[in-house]
């Protein structure tokens, strides 16, 4: 009998986003040449857990506690001896880590232990928009140093390979492969027409209402404030009767629902927060446009499902964004802070039925096979032994 390929896997935490998707995927279908331990940290505070994801695929990992997202001495210490514990324990032939955090604690460990192949995925990066100047130069120099210690870097998107290697000098261009995200994407396509009705009673959105979605962390670098802006601006603007959700949770909460009920005493919004929505290919069935308005991003999710959807969407020019939306195809693209110009794409979307349906329709054909997560199984398991060989 062959010996099988062990690979501990390591996450940041199981909260609801891209890494958790990826993690799960990769854990759950690779080959039977492969076995794989997933262990990962706990969501922050105001993140809904993702642990329903797993289950829902049969994967069940081990769970660090101290792995938490922000930096703090004790805690961390403590997950390093956990991770090295582990790998001591499992003997792994390749540690896979994704995230900063797993990343930087799992890549120092395994390089601790001797792991034959260290790989690290880089889901989104803290290099703009997150910190100050000497935080963010600090960083630069510690995945720097971390991937002197790594046998392959994961870019998401071929945008985040070259912000890696040519912008910030993380690692060098053959250092790096560009494996875009995975997903289960056919339940998306699941009875359309039903869960559409279903939602639309449930939120008393009306045949001539307009439903916008934003969802994703209340958090600042998501920039919901932005984004409220430009619904400010469209009520102003548009006759056309308009409903919007706000999905998911986090440290922004309480500011993001003072604006809302501002914008709902002065204009009369119509504006939802849902929190976090476990079924979110039901829930987007209800939608007719999905936002973003964050000032960086890895891959976002939310994007991908929207089109998986026959939804259109309009998005902020972010990281990977560029790579996963067809700009004036399947939605719209707007440079980074400019209002003017993302309030008149909402509203031409909110207005123009034939253009919003047509753009939707685009959307599923164009997501379908690129990110399925048989195709990031097939990559991923190539990129293995490749790097086993060496």
């Amino acid at each position: 009998m062959t010996k099988k390929i062990k690979i501990l896997r390591i996450i940041n935490r199981f909260n609801i986003g891209g890494p958790t998707f990826n993690a799960t995927f990769l854990t759950a279908f690779l080959s039977d040449e492969f076995e794989t331990k997933l262990i990962g940290g706990v969501p922050d505070e105001g993140e809904k857990d993702s642990l329903h994801i797993l289950q829902q695929y049969g994967v069940e990992p081990q769970i660090i506690t101290s792995l938490q997202r922000n930096p703090n001495y004790k805690s961390d210490r403590e997950a390093y001896k956990e991770i090295k514990q582990i790998i001591k324990e499992f003997q792994p032939d390749i540690v896979h880590t994704h995230a900063s955090k797993a990343g930087a604690l799992g890549r120092k460990a395994a390089h601790a232990c001797k792991v034959p192949v260290i790989v690290h995925t880089f889901h989104g990066h803290v290099f703009h928009s997150y910190f100050g100047k000497f935080k963010t130069k600090l960083f630069q120099q510690i995945e720097r140093n971390l991937a002197k210690k790594s046998s392959q870097i994961i870019a998401i998107s071929p945008l985040q390979k070259h912000e890696l290697t040519t912008e910030y000098k993380i690692c060098s261009p053959d250092k790096t492969s560009v494996i875009p995200l995975g997903f289960d994407l056919a339940k998306f396509q699941l009875n359309l027409e039903g869960n559409r009705t279903r939602i639309r009673e449930q939120y008393n959105i009306t045949q001539e209402e307009v439903a916008l979605a934003i969802v994703g962390r209340l958090a600042p670098i998501k920039d919901h404030d932005f984004f409220l802006d430009a619904i400010e601006e469209l009520a102003q603007r548009t006759t056309r009767k308009f409903k919007v959700f706000i999905v998911g949770d986090g440290s922004e909460y309480s500011a993001i629902h003072a604006r809302v009920q501002y914008l709902k005493a002065k204009y009369g919004c119509e504006i939802i927060m849902t929190s976090w929505i476990k079924d979110i290919a039901e829930f987007n069935a209800g939608m007719d446009v999905i936002c973003l308005s964050s000032k960086n991003e890895g891959t976002p999710v939310s994007l991908i499902e929207a089109q998986a959807t026959n939804l259109p969407v309009l998005s902020t020019d972010v990281g990977g964004v560029r790579d996963i939306v067809l700009d004036g195809e399947t939605g719209f693209i707007v440079e980074k802070g400019n209002l003017e110009t993302y309030t008149e794409k909402l509203r031409l979307l909110i207005e123009n039925d034939e253009l919003r349906i047509s753009m939707g329709q685009k959307g599923y054909p164009h997501v379908s096979e690129k990110f399925h997560y048989s195709r990031l199984v097939k990559d991923m398991e190539r990129l293995y032994k490749q790097l086993l060989e060496k």
